[in-house]
């Protein structure tokens, strides 16, 4: 199996196995299987890594064209340190039988700075199976990492949790008073999608941003993260967001009457699953039904190619449950959870390195 172990990975408790991926393409060839199997779900997972895959081939092939003497100019996005890597956890009950990947752990960063501690499992929970492996995955995290670089972990509720305790009793760090998010992990498919009749009004329309709009994408951008309270952007960094996504083609705008009044960004993306990363309208325009006009558009436009799920994070109690309740996304405003429909939790930890995502 790709991968470094630290020499003492056994645990006492017999079989459990953590290994550290130091590039997306040893997590990859390791995980992949199982990451797709489970797409839609491991999505914060799994599309990451594969971005991160194809920027370190960029790497790879740019230092080609510079030992021959070429320039080439880099268009990627993504920081490569040393702080950034991976961990698996695995079951072996057997020599003869291949290992059960049963926890990821990502440790990575982006334009904007490091991201949180993200955890998954494709395995189902319970205390005393989880227990033992969170235990081996916060000791080989703290080995690897200062407490100050894990300012917040997200991921499933239960396994947020577990995490946070563990690493607490390890490190002493300290929680935040408040979740830093509490969320409702939604998708929606072509059989769930819901389209609507309602016409836009005249002088509105829905387009890809163009650089033309990269002051007013950027200023939105500032006023979503803003929103956040958390991870905070400056005008400046906005800029470098917005600049991003709209190069990438990845964030759409509202226009009504000339003015960008709504944008809705699109990452995260894999074979079948793309994410809806940021949906926002500003204050102006609110309460006109826009936002609604926009998600519809988009998911729609991502099944023209291709995908079979939209997903998405939305807050608890957040006014946009029912917007996406009516485009067409599962298991939201008290209806019955489909699998894969899953509470999220992020907690932050005090005295920390806050980066951003």
């Amino acid at each position: 199996m790709p991968g470094t172990t630290l020499p003492d990975s056994w645990t006492a408790c017999k079989g459990i196995l953590v290994t550290r991926h130091d590039t997306a393409d040893d997590f990859l060839s390791a995980a992949y299987t199982t990451l797709q199997h489970h797409e839609r779900s491991s999505n914060i997972i799994l599309a990451h890594a594969l971005q991160r895959a194809r920027s370190e081939s960029a790497i790879i092939d740019r230092e080609t064209v510079a030992h021959s003497g070429t320039h080439l100019k880099s268009f990627s996005s993504i920081p490569h340190s040393a702080d950034s890597f991976w961990l698996t956890v695995w079951s072996l009950t057997s020599t003869s039988a291949p290992p059960t990947l049963d926890l990821t752990l990502s440790c990575i960063s982006s334009t904007l700075g490091n991201y949180p501690i993200f955890l998954w499992t494709p395995s189902p929970m319970s205390g005393t199976w989880l227990s033992p492996r969170i235990f081996e995955l916060t000791r080989h995290l703290q080995a690897y990492v200062p407490p100050k670089r894990v300012f917040s972990v997200f991921g499933k509720a239960f396994l947020v949790k577990a995490f946070s305790k563990r690493w607490i009793e390890l490190t002493g760090s300290v929680l935040e008073p408040e979740p830093f998010y509490a969320a409702y992990y939604s998708f929606c498919t072509s059989e769930s999608f819901k389209d609507s009749d309602q016409q836009m009004p005249a002088n509105h329309s829905i387009r890809q941003a163009t650089a033309d709009d990269l002051g007013y994408v950027a200023q939105l951008c500032q006023e979503f993260a803003a929103k956040s309270v958390f991870f905070p952007l400056t005008l400046d960094k906005a800029r470098i967001e917005a600049e991003e996504m709209i190069y990438q083609h990845r964030i759409w705008v509202y226009e009504a009457m000339g003015e960008i009044a709504s944008i809705c960004a699109v990452g995260r993306d894999s074979q079948t699953v793309a994410a809806i990363t940021k949906v926002y309208t500003t204050a102006a325009w609110r309460r006109n039904g826009f936002a609604e006009h926009l998600v519809r558009y988009v998911t729609r436009s991502l099944f023209k190619i291709g995908k079979d799920s939209v997903v998405l994070y939305v807050s608890n109690g957040n006014g946009a449950l029912r917007v996406y309740d009516r485009v067409g996304f599962v298991g939201l405003v008290n209806k019955d959870k489909p699998d894969d429909v899953e509470d999220a939790l992020e907690l932050g930890f005090a005295g920390t390195d806050r980066g951003h995502w």
